[in-house]
């Protein structure tokens, strides 16, 4: 039987990070869960199977760099903007604290100065990966709170992409060595100026350069060429970078997504790359996980509880505080303390930095993914409180009518639309329909939504349109049709089948993703489902249909039979 050590590698992280990964998701845990978990049965310190101690740092160093490519690529200098006045000081504060508690326990432990820095540093950043995810399974991105907890996301990852850079010049003076003042600003005004530069290369001549290529990839039609484009950009720049520039792999591929952002390609660009960005990013987590010694749960469990209360208590009471001195509501504070109770991939990065340059011991890299891979767990269930406590909230609420309408929906209101969700689709939705002069009612969990709406001039009811006391306001008993318009179908057909108890005459539409969504939502009652992707087909066709070489013949279907299915 012939195999080589990287093969094997390979196909035991993909395997036993999908057989745990489903395990987790199955547990309703983060599949990042299972993929450490996978490394840790792939690891030294488990038996069975033992990986390529050298061959996974490298396949990890690839995934560090697609991971970062990809933060880069959906890098956004706008939304920043939005909510720079709380994310920026509110994130730096929260980091400021959050070091600073693992810097105090450190410093208990009987480390230096310069581990309790890289300790605290990386107990301070949560994970891009679980903080979306979490949004997105909510719809909370695109709202006031969500844009709020990704624009401070932004300024953690900057943050972290700047220690990043100046971890290696400061080495000796954290590592507590005889390195005297004027070798530290040496090396730091060295690692600066090599910074600046790359940066003054990307920002010149990359942002002109690297759009330029992509354009004329993308006109020779040619898919494979345009994903081997994106990709050679991302490693060819990160590698690069390294070499001519000295800074890490990390900041040359952040750049390289940030640059390629700008590009009327970026799109594109990332739904390209994504499988493989996934695939990488998985192996990276795996090889994490094979660092990690399980017994440090045995042979240390008082610093383990005490990294994991930092990470899941201290953060999120700072984070709380931060957020409510900024006046902000009570419930915007518990979504983005809940957010940032978890660390992920920029910690093991950070993690993994200190010890290469024999700052951080190993103990600290063993309560570092010990920390991680607790609050990755406990981290859905305290979604899951917060969901409950806000539904909790919105069944308690007293005088729902007065309090939630705007303008209010005349009793005599009949034959109306209810239109659930005021999102992008939903919003774009609501206006198409009030032009026509349709009668309408929004429904929408979110204030700032719900706002919208109003200012639109449309009655709109704020609540879980999944609470039946909530669905009753917008009169769905003399309503004709029902839009929902959340990407949720698990959601939907939960608000479908209530819907057709309290009406069953109803015509109810709702918006699919997928042809698995679309038999959900038919099953528990609704009278069609749109699916994006085929009613852009449907679309296509009609327009091909009404071209001059077909309009009139007998190929023309006749009325909306292209969309029946849809």
């Amino acid at each position: 039987m012939h195999h080589t050590s990287l093969i094997a590698i390979l196909v035991a992280g993909f395997v036993l990070a999908f057989v745990f990964g489903a395990m987790a998701q199955k547990l309703r845990l983060s599949p990042l869960v299972g993929y450490l978990l996978a490394g840790v049965v792939a690891g030294p310190f488990t038996p069975g199977f033992v990986g390529d101690q050298t061959l996974a740092p490298q396949l990890a160093e690839i995934g560090v760099i697609l991971l970062m490519f990809g933060v880069g690529l959906h890098f956004s200098l706008r939304d920043l903007l939005d909510v720079k006045a709380i994310a920026l000081p509110g994130a730096l504060a929260q980091i400021a604290l959050a070091t600073a508690l693992g810097w105090g326990m450190a410093l208990l432990l009987g480390w230096s100065h310069g581990a309790g820095l890289v300790f605290g540093l990386s107990l301070s950043v949560a994970s891009t990966v679980v903080l979306l995810r979490a949004l997105e399974e909510r719809r909370l991105v695109e709202t006031g709170r969500g844009r709020i907890a990704v624009g401070w996301l932004i300024v953690e990852d900057l943050a972290m992409v700047l220690a990043l850079v100046l971890l290696p010049a400061l080495a000796g003076l954290l590592k507590g060595g005889d390195t005297s003042a004027v070798a530290v600003w040496e090396a730091l005004f060295k690692t600066l100026a090599k910074v600046g530069g790359f940066v003054a290369v990307m920002l010149i001549v990359g942002r002109r350069v690297i759009p330029w290529i992509l354009e004329r990839v993308a006109g020779t039609g040619s898919r494979e060429l345009f994903t081997l484009c994106v990709l050679a950009i991302a490693l060819g720049v990160a590698f690069g970078s390294a070499g001519l520039f000295g800074v890490s792999f990390a900041l040359g591929a952040f750049f390289a997504g940030m640059v390629l952002n700008e590009s009327e390609f970026s799109h594109q660009a990332a739904n390209e790359t994504l499988p493989l960005r996934d695939a990488f990013a998985v192996l990276f987590f795996v090889s994490v996980g094979m660092l990690f010694d399980p017994m440090i749960l045995i042979e240390r469990p008082l610093q383990v509880l005490a990294t994991f209360l930092i990470i899941v208590v201290g953060k999120s009471i700072a984070a709380y505080a931060i957020v409510r001195a900024f006046g902000k509501p009570r419930n915007t504070a518990l979504l983005i303390s809940t957010s940032l109770a978890q660390i992920g991939e920029f910690s093991f990065i950070l993690a993994g930095l200190g010890l290469q340059l024999e700052v951080l011991p190993k103990e600290g890299q063993d309560l570092i993914l010990a920390g991680a891979l607790l609050s990755i767990i406990v981290n859905p269930i305290l979604f899951a409180w917060l969901d409950r406590r806000e539904a909790r909230e919105e069944a308690l609420r007293e005088d729902v009518v007065e309090e939630h309408m705007y303008p209010p929906i005349a009793p005599d209101l009949r034959d109306h639309v209810i239109q659930i969700g005021y999102g992008r689709v939903g919003s774009e939705l609501g206006r198409l329909l009030t032009e026509r002069g349709v009668g309408l009612v929004v429904i929408d969990g979110e204030e700032d939504l719900v706002a919208r709406a109003r200012a639109a001039g449309i009655p709109a009811i704020r609540g879980n349109a999944a609470n039946e006391r909530v669905l009753r306001e917008a009169a769905p008993e003399r309503a004709n049709t029902v839009m929902v318009a959340i990407p949720n179908a698990l959601e939907a057909g939960e608000i479908i089948a209530r819907l057709r108890e309290i009406n069953p005459a109803l015509t109810i539409v709702a918006r699919a993703h997928s042809d698995a969504e679309v038999k959900h939502l038919l099953q528990h009652g609704a009278d069609g489902a749109v699916m994006a992707e085929r009613e852009l087909a449907h679309s296509l066709a009609e327009m091909v249909m009404a071209t001059p070489h077909y309009r009139g013949s007998k190929h023309l279907p006749p009325g909306n039979s292209l969309r029946k299915h849809a």
